[in-house]
């Protein structure tokens, strides 16, 4: 099997979140607030998937050019993101998925423009390296874009000094630091204890089910997980959740009908039809509530049935 003829490949994912540490055998980069994608390039052209395998280049056509900077075919993995006064955006780029008029997505990818930071190599030339290390991936990477623009760049790393990594991200409001085994191999689609991350916060997708209006301006989102089939009340989200996310982005499809209680004072809840993940961010604590929720966005590459307990 030719994992870039049948478009077959996964990202590999991050096992957990855990405390900072130092060491020489593990390299420390930049968790980026973006969309995970993988790349297909080769002389003809790029394409773009999500962690769905869907095509993500109709929402980013700034992005269609960047396979010219690529020595060879290849398979990419990296970040989308939108660089706002020098950090990610995710507001604005999860609001870019969501248009669908394609004027408007022309005008967000002039105002708004898309980037992709690379950090890893699954294919290189008609080779799968999955079985190579990571650093010899991260020297394919350097052979494999020799020049990098605005468009495409390569995420940087350092070694043994996660601490002081994560201190710095911490300190610019940044999301935080992933850990990575510099010996790992690449697990297509599963977690793996050799990628962790540290993030200052820590976040978690839930099911849109409906959501309440608290004052004029004031709403809450409604959210669950499924456990065995049903979907279950997880919580309220009021912070970050504005009047245009709630007329804009929650979907359509209202009901009275209550798809689980909510507890007394929220009768004037307005169901939805659950077919929306949102993110939601909060700090960790050991009592599996919320503390301190913050809505983050929605997400369109998370099939809402695989959001379990």
């Amino acid at each position: 099997m030719d994992i870039f003829q049948d478009r077959s490949a996964s990202p590999m994912l991050i096992a957990h979140q855990g405390d900072p540490f130092d060491n020489p055998d593990w390299i420390y980069e930049l968790k980026l607030d973006g969309f995970r994608c993988l790349a297909y390039m080769d002389k003809g052209g790029i394409d773009l998937r999500n962690k769905r395998n869907m095509s993500m280049l109709p929402k980013f056509p700034e992005l269609q050019y960047v396979y010219k900077q690529v020595r060879d075919q290849c398979i990419l993995d990296g970040e989308v993101v939108v660089m706002r006064q020098g950090v990610p955006d995710f507001y604005e780029l999860q609001r870019r998925t969501m248009l669908t008029d394609h004027f408007k997505i022309q005008m967000a990818a002039e105002r708004f423009p898309a980037s992709f930071v690379v950090y890893d190599c699954l294919y290189s030339g008609g080779k799968s390296l999955l079985e190579e290390s990571l650093l010899d991936r991260k020297l394919e990477i350097e052979k494999m874009i020799p020049a990098e623009t605005k468009r495409m760049a390569i995420s940087r790393y350092i070694r043994s000094e996660g601490i002081r990594l994560y201190e710095i991200a911490a300190s610019q409001q940044l999301e935080g630091v992933v850990a990575k085994n510099i010996n790992s191999l690449y697990h297509m689609g599963k977690r793996s204890k050799d990628w962790v991350k540290f993030k200052r916060m820590a976040d978690e997708d839930f099911v849109v089910a409906g959501y309440i209006r608290k004052a004029q301006n004031t709403y809450s989102i409604i959210l669950g997980k499924y456990q065995k089939g049903i979907l279950l009340y997880k919580g309220h989200v009021t912070s970050g959740v504005t009047k245009y996310i709630i007329e804009e982005l929650v979907p359509q499809g209202k009901s009275s009908i209550s798809i689980f209680p909510v507890g007394s004072g929220n009768e004037n809840a307005v169901w939805v039809t659950p077919d929306h993940v949102c993110i939601v961010q909060y700090m960790p604590n050991t009592k599996g509530a919320l503390r301190q929720p913050v809505f983050k966005g929605f997400r369109t590459d998370v099939d809402p049935r695989n959001i379990k307990v």
